[in-house]
């Protein structure tokens, strides 16, 4: 989803709506399909890994391709996996208002709680989705079954920016400004919608935080306005390019980037209601 100017997007929604009579309607027939590793139904959480982890794709995106190598990554090291897609308005997955989201994120979680048997699940989440969780901790009761929010490039605090699809994707018809598109606009920031999220601060008791952030996010900007504030035994603000300055990664494919999944692994594994280490370094390659 790159940070273009005004004209510029203008211009691309014309070419896109141009081609939509040729576009495949690809996004409703893969809207259901798991990413691999993930809604396993019969899983059960070790005691190594006690918490379920719940992914939460970004706006625009579905948990197919949000989470294509992160889901099956966090599979293969032990963990039950579980996403879900959301907000869909016009066919277009999250993009409906973000509290109406928070709303179908909560029974999510209280079905893998009650498929498990867990307590309490680790929430994953990428841009819109690694914000859109904290109304539901804040605002419907989901914070005591929350041990930790991992956001990846989260719109915490909104973006000066426009969000507008990735070049690759085509979906029906959305108009520039966010008319048909309620989660831009709850995005950008001082909206309404964030300003009574922010309103009960940046953090709940109980739950531990980890953000994870690019320098080169051309999303969610600036990059800074992502971290939260609060006490740093239950907070973890982490910028990639900190402990791997070569790293170029974007906002778009930063739950592709194994440094990224390297870090959610490190938040993962600290344990009940602690954050990712802030001293652990991943290896850079």
């Amino acid at each position: 989803m790159p940070h273009l100017t005004k004209p510029a997007i203008l211009a691309t929604m014309a070419l896109l709506c141009a081609s939509m009579a040729a576009a495949p309607a690809t996004q409703a027939a893969t809207a259901d399909v798991s990413p691999p590793g993930a809604n396993d139904w019969s899983c059960k959480p070790s005691a190594v890994h006690p918490y379920p982890v719940v992914l939460v794709p970004g706006t625009f995106e579905n948990m197919a391709k949000n989470w294509a190598t992160m889901a099956p990554a966090l599979k293969n090291q032990g963990y039950c996996v579980y996403a879900l897609n959301y907000g869909a308005t016009n066919g277009v997955d999250a993009t409906g208002p973000v509290a109406d989201s928070a709303r179908q994120l909560a029974p999510f979680v209280d079905s893998v709680l009650a498929s498990t048997g867990a307590k309490k699940v680790d929430l994953v989440g990428h841009s819109q989705g690694g914000m859109m969780p904290r109304y539901y901790m804040g605002f419907l009761n989901g914070a005591k079954k929350v041990n930790q929010l991992v956001g990846i490039a989260p719109s915490n605090h909104g973006t000066s920016g426009l969000i507008v699809p990735s070049p690759d994707y085509v979906p029906p018809a959305t108009s520039v400004g966010g008319s048909n598109c309620q989660a831009c606009s709850d995005q950008q920031a001082g909206s309404p919608f964030l300003t009574e999220l922010n309103s009960i601060g940046d953090t709940l008791p109980g739950p531990a935080y980890t953000v994870i952030s690019t320098t080169h996010d051309e999303v969610v900007t600036p990059y800074q306005s992502q971290f939260l504030t609060g006490p740093s035994q239950q907070i973890t603000n982490i910028t990639i390019q900190d402990k791997c300055p070569a790293d170029v990664i974007d906002h778009d494919q930063t739950p592709n980037d194994p440094i990224v999944q390297r870090l959610v692994s490190n938040a993962l594994t600290q344990g009940s209601g602690r954050p990712a280490d802030p001293a652990f370094q991943p290896a850079c390659v």
